[in-house]
């Protein structure tokens, strides 16, 4: 029994030691643990403390750089203007001063005037003469000297010149006129339009004649049908007409179907075509020419040349010829060959439009040439090619030998033709002076003035009073060969009238 009691005592009583020795660890490592972390504290709060005092160190510093700099810049400031305020007091000094010697100045031009005066009142009394007259009779004298000499020097140039101007000017006239080669052109005043067969004749004058009746007014061109196989010929003075009427006519056979309705529509597509036609006659001709930079709008109505003839001269083929013979001038002679070429291309452009605008044709174009932007140069030698106003340039004159040549060549015009156009545009334009007058057509070779009225202006006897003015105005005011025949058309009724 004591035995057991003791063994129970030794194991049970070391095990309690081994506690408390075990606790007692535990509470040294928990005690050296806290220290630790008291230690640890410590350490943080003095590096926070130190952080924030580095912290509030710099942005002291900050702060006091920043006020430096701020400092510094009013101290700029206040410098710049001391100096402004330096300056304008210097100006303002300066000004007085200038203002002073201006002041100064006028009172010695003032002295300066006064004794030139009384110099000049002091020489006119010993010289018995007044300025006016010492001014006269000094001008006189030096005048006559110059004269004299500048008389014997004209007259030794003029000499000179003219020994050496005139086979010069006839070997370059004609090296120009042997380099020039092109073709004689006669226009017509008929045109034919081939028929597939004869019966197409009778539906071309239509029932009653209502179909030719409506080409002939809607054209203006007179239709010559005869007992020519298979051909009609269109006959009018004025070749657009001619070229309208005669590309009409041939769509309106190929299509088959003629009548009124169907005549007006194939006129007015090929006046289209015939405005279409006319500038790219414009542009072609421009290019040929060798002036591709010419405004489109003046090669529009430069175009129109193609339609025009001068004592049957073609004008488009002559103005571009006129080009070609002013540029071979311009090279030999020196002179600025682009502005030759587009004076010469240009120079007749004003008789595309003299028949609406009143004016000569030169002055025409020149207008027009002006008002698209055209170089002045150029305009000059436009406007004064038929001398209305003095050349000024060679190359003026250049223009005016090379349109010379190219209208006084062999063959190149017919004064014949002219002069008949110009008498039926004459009967155009007497039809066209009265009140009422729509339109008029000189056809049948000018035996017949055909004149549209507008119906709600003349009525069926205005027609015919209309028709008698017309008439006794012609025989008034012009000269014509036989019988006249005017027609006045309102609606569907004719007045005519004879003289």
């Amino acid at each position: 029994m004591g035995f057991f009691r003791r063994l129970f005592g030794a194991l049970f009583g070391g095990g309690r030691r081994q506690r408390e020795a075990d606790l007692r660890a535990a509470e040294e490592s928990a005690a050296q643990v806290i220290a630790d972390a008291q230690r640890q504290q410590k350490e943080i709060l003095l590096e926070a403390k130190e952080e924030a005092l580095r912290v509030r160190a710099a942005a002291e510093a900050e702060v006091k750089e920043h006020r430096l700099e701020v400092q510094r810049q009013e101290r700029r400031l206040q410098q710049k203007e001391e100096t402004l305020d330096t300056r304008i007091e210097t100006l303002e000094r300066r000004e007085r001063g200038l203002a002073e010697r201006e002041r100064q100045q006028q009172q010695l031009r003032d002295q300066l005037e006064e004794l030139r005066v009384r110099r000049l009142a002091e020489i006119e009394r010993v010289a018995g003469l007044s300025l006016d007259d010492g001014r006269r009779l000094l001008l006189e004298e030096i005048e006559s000297e110059v004269r004299d000499e500048a008389s014997r020097r004209v007259r030794q140039m003029e000499s000179e010149a003219k020994e050496i101007a005139d086979q010069r000017a006839r070997s370059i006239l004609a090296t120009v006129m042997q380099r020039v080669s092109t073709e004689v052109t006669a226009e017509s005043t008929v045109a034919v339009v081939s028929l597939p067969n004869d019966e197409m004749k009778g539906r071309i004058i239509g029932r009653e004649g209502r179909n030719i009746r409506a080409l002939e007014n809607a054209t203006g061109c007179d239709l010559i049908i005869d007992d020519t196989p298979d051909a009609v010929t269109l006959s009018a003075f004025d070749p657009v007409r001619r070229e309208v009427a005669r590309i009409a006519l041939s769509r309106l056979i190929q299509d088959g179907r003629i009548h009124p309705t169907r005549i007006e529509e194939m006129v007015e597509k090929a006046r289209q075509e015939v405005e279409q036609t006319i500038r790219l006659a414009g542009e072609q001709a421009a290019i040929e020419a060798g002036c591709p930079a010419i405004h489109p709008e003046v090669l529009k109505i430069f175009g129109r040349l193609k339609y025009r003839t001068s004592y049957g001269q073609n004008q488009l083929r002559h103005a571009v010829e006129t080009a070609h013979i002013g540029a071979m001038l311009a090279s030999e002679l020196g002179a600025d060959g682009a502005v030759v070429r587009a004076g010469c291309l240009l120079h007749d452009l004003g008789k595309a439009v003299d028949h609406e605008v009143e004016g000569t044709h030169a002055m025409i174009g020149a207008e027009i040439a002006r008002r698209y932007g055209v170089n002045a140069a150029v305009v000059h030698c436009v406007e004064a090619h038929h001398e209305e106003i003095e050349p000024h340039t060679v190359e003026a004159v250049l223009v005016q030998i090379a349109d010379h040549i190219s209208g006084g060549r062999p063959g190149a015009r017919r004064e014949s033709l002219e002069h008949y156009i110009k008498r039926l545009q004459a009967l155009e334009a007497v039809a066209n002076s009265f009140n009422g007058v729509e339109k008029s057509f000189a056809i049948q070779a000018g035996r017949e003035v055909r004149i549209v009225v507008k119906p709600e202006q003349v009525d069926d006897l205005g027609a015919m009073r209309l028709a008698r003015d017309i008439s006794r105005k012609v025989e008034e005011t012009l000269e014509y060969p036989g019988q006249i025949k005017v027609t006045v058309v309102r609606e569907t009724r004719a007045v005519e009238y004879a003289r």
